[in-house]
């Protein structure tokens, strides 16, 4: 008898799951309390050791987009990259190493279309390098770690540095809500 209770127990299981889940095909699911974004904490490194792969690495890890203005010094055209807008609090990270370069508390409306920024988080993250290319004179900005080509810097920022760090949106990762170490 307590076998034939346990068996017409483990049926009636069995048909309210497989109604439950007949109830929902089709329809979308409500999720009552919206998950709370992580607020993440990024420790930067105290000192930066260059990161030297090949062409062919950087082409694996590399969308085409993204290695064409990182490893051969593109450019996205203007009001089209993904962070030009952003006001979103948070890190922006090197697409190619993950190196933090940027915090959203630096960063500026230029009126260039560009994400652009007064400060990096760390001067030893980036390195600036005279560029002549186009017939201009510039100064291109690079992350430290990997080499890659993140944008230009000019002097027509806003105080307190006076700088404006110019860069490609497809350069940069960006997490929201990150942090940093003790900033």
């Amino acid at each position: 008898m307590k076998k034939i209770i346990n068996d017409f127990a483990l049926l009636i299981c069995m048909s309210l799951f497989v109604i439950s889940c007949n109830s929902t095909q089709g329809k979308n699911l409500v999720i009552e309390k919206p998950i709370q974004a992580i607020d993440t904490t990024i420790v930067p490194p105290q000192r930066i050791e260059l990161l030297d792969s090949s062409e062919a690495y950087w082409k694996n890890k590399l969308s085409e987009e993204a290695f064409t203005v990182l490893r051969l010094k593109g450019t996205e055209r203007s009001f089209t990259g993904e962070y030009w807008d952003n006001h979103t609090d948070g890190v922006y990270v090197c697409k190619g190493c993950g190196l933090p370069l940027f915090t959203a508390d630096t960063k500026f409306e230029s009126g260039t279309g560009w994400p652009s920024f007064f400060k990096p988080i760390n001067e030893m993250y980036i390195k600036n390098i005279n560029d002549e290319s186009h017939g201009m004179v510039r100064v291109e900005t690079i992350c430290a770690r990997c080499g890659g080509h993140l944008g230009h810097v000019f002097e027509d920022g806003p105080a307190p540095t006076g700088l404006r760090y110019c860069l490609n949106s497809i350069s940069l990762n960006f997490i929201a809500n990150a942090k940093i170490a003790n900033k």
